[in-house]
Order: C-alpha cells, then sequence, then structure tokens
C-alpha cells in the first residue's frame, strides 16, 4: 500500500509542468538582465527630459541606449545581476545592502567607463564637477544613488520579477530566452566593433578587412553619434 502511494505521488509530482526558469539559474539572470538593461535606458531617457524640463528646454527625448538596435543599457543589465548575485541568496539588513550595493556598483560603473575609454577612445557620462569624485567615472553621490536603487531592487522588485520571469510557460520562456540571448550577442558584438571602428576612423587607421568595409559604410560617424547622442570621443 505505502508503495503504490508512494508511486501515485511520484507520477502526479512528475505530471506537473516545468518551471521555467526556476531558482537562481542562468536564464533567470539573464532575464533579470534584459529587463535591467530595458529599465536602465528609460530611466535616463526621464532623468534626461526632467532635467531639460527644469531648464525651460521643450521636450527632450535623448536614445540612452549601449547598443545600436533596442533600449538597452548593458550597464544597468549587468548592474542588476551582479546585485541578485551579491544578495539575493542570503538575508542582509537594509545598511548592508545599500553601503556594498554602492560600492560593487559604483566600482562596477568606474572600470566600465575606464574599458570604454580605453578601447573605443570615447566616454559616455562624466561625473567630473561631483565632489571626491574618481577620474569623472564615479563619485559618492553616485555610489549612493546605486545603492538606494540596490536596496529597492533587493527588497521589493526582485521578488516579483523572479515570481513574474517562473509563471512564464517553458516553451515560450526557453523560446524568448534563446532569441534575445542571440540577438543580443549580435547586437553587442555589432555595436561595440562599430564605435572602435569609428575610433580608428578618427585616428586614420587604414580600412584592411572586409568587416571593416562593412562598418565604414554602414555605420558612419554620423550614424553611431545617432545611435550614441551623449557620447563624446576623448
Amino acid at each position: 500500500m505505502a508503495s503504490a502511494t508512494t508511486k501515485a505521488k511520484e507520477a502526479k509530482s512528475s505530471s506537473k509542468a516545468p518551471v521555467f526558469a526556476e531558482g537562481l539559474c542562468f536564464k533567470k539572470l539573464f532575464f533579470i538582465f534584459v529587463i535591467g538593461s530595458v529599465f536602465g535606458d528609460f530611466y535616463e531617457r526621464i532623468l534626461t527630459l526632467v532635467a531639460h524640463f527644469m531648464g525651460g528646454d521643450p521636450f527632450f527625448w535623448e536614445r540612452r541606449s549601449a547598443v545600436i538596435y533596442g533600449p538597452f543599457s548593458i550597464i544597468y543589465g549587468i548592474g542588476a545581476v551582479l546585485m541578485v548575485l551579491a544578495f539575493a541568496r542570503k538575508k542582509y539588513t537594509w545598511w548592508q545592502i545599500l553601503i556594498f550595493g554602492g560600492l560593487i556598483c559604483g566600482i562596477f560603473e568606474y572600470l566600465m567607463g575606464l574599458f570604454q575609454q580605453i578601447f573605443t577612445g570615447t566616454s559616455s557620462w562624466d561625473y567630473s564637477d561631483h565632489w571626491l569624485n574618481i577620474g569623472g567615472k564615479t563619485s559618492p553621490y553616485i555610489m549612493l544613488v546605486w545603492g538606494i536603487i540596490c536596496l529597492g531592487f533587493i527588497k521589493y522588485l526582485y521578488p516579483l520579477l523572479s515570481s513574474w520571469i517562473e509563471k512564464i510557460p517553458a516553451k515560450i520562456g526557453n523560446y524568448l530566452f534563446w532569441f534575445l540571448l542571440i540577438f543580443l550577442i549580435i547586437d553587442m558584438l555589432l555595436s561595440f566593433s562599430a564605435v572602435v571602428k569609428m575610433n580608428l576612423r578618427h585616428h586614420d587607421m587604414p580600412t584592411l578587412t572586409p568587416y571593416g568595409k562593412f562598418l565604414d559604410t554602414v555605420y558612419p560617424d554620423d550614424r553611431i553619434h545617432k545611435a550614441y547622442p551623449n557620447m563624446i570621443d576623448i
């Protein structure tokens, strides 16, 4: 009797639909990355809109994506993943999340700015006017903002997002995962190489490969600056 009951329970559990991106797995982190990237793009757009409105300017809706195609601010996406990896696996006090979240994201933002400067010869933000700024790439104020975002995200948003992601039907979720993963890999590689090629053009470096000629033709300077209106050459 006990054996039959056990078998019945096993059969019932095996008949349940699989949960998509259950737990803290790569697929869930990827969707968190995508959501964070989209949030970051529109967050920056709204901040820019408000700043211009307060300055008396007309409606100003500026693109803030880190890639040529789609509204994806990669630094926010990776920042969201770092927050989850650092604070979602065990309990932390609010001040630990605020302080260490700010430090982690501030250091990451500095490294991303340094990476952009070294490999593309460009910069997309400058905090040189901030108190105790570090190379214009981060500052205590910016770290505090990151810490507040981290606190709100970990305490309130991530539990909801995690639950919503797991409610996606597994088949649909897997299709979305592979489509977005392939699309974003191509988008990021293309965007990065297009900006690097622009920097090479500015230094009068000759074009030696078919891919380089493709970038020169399809992504000239005006196309790059249209995609990244806040990016400046260093």
